[in-house]
């Protein structure tokens, strides 16, 4: 399946990447061998039939499933149902409406800055910010970790975007902090929120 998706990504993209020079980043060993595969099956040799164009051009990078978890969000979004997408069904007739959410918060760059900074004197977040580092390659560093971290570091319940640590829960992803005066601003400006909503709402009442 991620041999196909590329093909297709291929095909939409043809028009910017022919004559160009790219890569292509991908958590699948299939797709990794799929332009030096000596004795491809039936569906592979026409993929690499269909990508001999861009051999010398594209070069195919892997990237393992536990550094690449930013990429699901991409994945997740549902196609929709039209002759252009390589899953159509023309028995689908409802409508597919896709989940829209966005969390927007008001801290500054200092608060990210300062998480980050923080980081690096706590022993577990020093070292799941080293694990989840693109160019890392000492993997054992893990078995560093006190055994609840380890724990959630093997389940793949960490991520690592733009510097900030985040937990992933069943359906949430939250950001980590470990710094007490962070903590205590995060608490502050809820209380002040909350304040400001029952004011507002009082006022709302008394007109």
């Amino acid at each position: 399946m991620e041999c196909l998706c590329l093909i297709w990504a291929l095909e939409k993209l043809h028009h910017y990447l022919c004559g160009s020079v790219f890569e292509v980043i991908t958590d699948c060993n299939a797709v990794k061998l799929l332009l030096n595969r000596k004795t491809p099956n039936r569906n592979m040799l026409i993929w690499q039939i269909a990508i001999q164009e861009y051999r010398g051009n594209m070069t195919i990078v892997h990237k393992s499933g536990n550094t690449h978890k930013y990429s699901d969000g991409l994945s997740r979004w549902a196609l929709p149902n039209t002759p252009g997408n390589p899953a159509y069904d023309p028995r689908i007739e409802e409508p597919q409406i896709p989940i829209e959410g966005i969390k927007i918060t008001d801290m500054g760059t200092e608060f990210f800055e300062e998480a980050r900074e923080s980081y690096k004197k706590d022993d577990n977040c020093h070292i799941i910010t080293a694990l989840l580092d693109k160019d890392c390659k000492y993997s054992a560093l893990a078995n560093s970790l006190d055994y609840i971290w380890k724990t959630s570091y093997d389940n793949g319940k960490f991520d690592l975007f733009d510097g900030i640590i985040y937990h992933r829960s069943k359906h949430t992803c939250v950001i980590f902090l470990c710094s007490r005066m962070l903590i205590n601003t995060i608490l502050l400006d809820c209380m002040i929120t909350f304040i400001l909503d029952i004011c507002l709402k009082t006022e709302k009442w008394k007109e």
